[in-house]
């Protein structure tokens, strides 16, 4: 929301704030909080050119442990979204789907053709996609789908029942506490940072060429836990151990993006890990610490 006003647009959001924080909103976002799930939300969507469906319940823990939730938000929840673009003739709908759908994969680096969910986030995902198709084909509303691998940078959500794995270390090193790491630290993860992504939305709202499809959203390259840790333990200066705890259930081992699709259209990411780590560590200690 912050690029894009940025960029001179007009926002509107809509949230519940089950999981979303108040605090993430700007100001200049005309606000509304009212759940996805219900038909109420359709009349906001009049006059709207482009939406960006981003809501769900999006930890696998919890969604394993409460599928019914997961269908509900994840699947009816994207549905009801579709419907209220559809009826109100949106030009253009770029939703979140996930790495998550490559879970089950051998193919690295993953193609979007490589479909192989396990969880049920991910399933609900693929469901979602499929609701996509239909809504393209039946009512022609151009559906993007993006498969987000491992987004971080400043404003991930710290409070999560499992923090995003950038920032929980970060946090802990800089409390100068010893950082949880699940496993043995060699599950290993594409990372790409938050600006790279948002140019890649920017690109699909400024190019008409594209108007349905499916990307994956990557660096093209992937981390073990273990490096992550050691470059933000180096740019800290701390000696710290971590700690580490059983394995999360339904995880993959590794994830990679094969993102020579996204890369036709004219995006590369330009951030690596270690610029990315500096610029994520300088806002939580700006940011983050004073209210935790």
């Amino acid at each position: 929301a912050n690029y894009l006003l940025g960029k001179g647009h007009e926002v509107y959001g809509i949230d519940n704030l089950s999981f979303g924080l108040i605090e993430q909103v700007p100001k200049k976002v005309k606000f509304y909080k009212q759940d996805i799930c219900s038909k109420s939300i359709h009349s906001l969507f009049k006059d709207i050119n482009i939406v960006f469906h981003l809501a769900a319940k999006n930890c696998i823990i919890d969604c394993q442990l409460d599928p019914v939730q997961t269908a509900n938000i994840n699947v009816l929840g994207t549905v009801n979204v579709f419907e209220a673009c559809k009826k109100s003739k949106v030009n253009k709908v770029i939703y979140a789907e996930s790495s998550a759908v490559y879970e089950g994969t051998t193919s690295f680096p993953s193609r979007e053709k490589d479909e192989a969910p396990e969880s049920f986030y991910a399933i609900s995902k693929i469901a979602s996609k499929l609701f996509a198709d239909a809504y393209l084909r039946f009512a022609n509303l151009n559906t993007i789908a993006l498969r987000y691998f491992n987004v971080y940078g400043p404003r991930q959500d710290y409070r999560r029942s499992v923090p995003p794995i950038m920032c929980s270390i970060i946090i802990k090193l800089l409390k100068g506490e010893q950082p949880i790491i699940f496993g043995n630290g060699q599950k290993r993860r594409d990372f790409i940072y938050i600006d790279d992504v948002n140019r890649f939305h920017e690109l699909l709202i400024n190019n008409q060429s594209v108007m349905n499809g499916t990307f994956n959203i990557g660096f093209g390259y992937n981390y073990s836990i273990i490096e992550v840790y050691e470059t933000i333990r180096k740019l800290i200066n701390t000696d710290i151990e971590p700690k580490y705890q059983s394995d999360l259930p339904g995880e993959a081992f590794q994830t990679m993006a094969d993102i020579s699709k996204a890369k036709s259209l004219g995006w590369n990411p330009q951030v690596n890990l270690e610029e990315g780590l500096k610029l994520s560590i300088d806002y939580i200690q700006n940011n983050v610490l004073s209210n935790i």
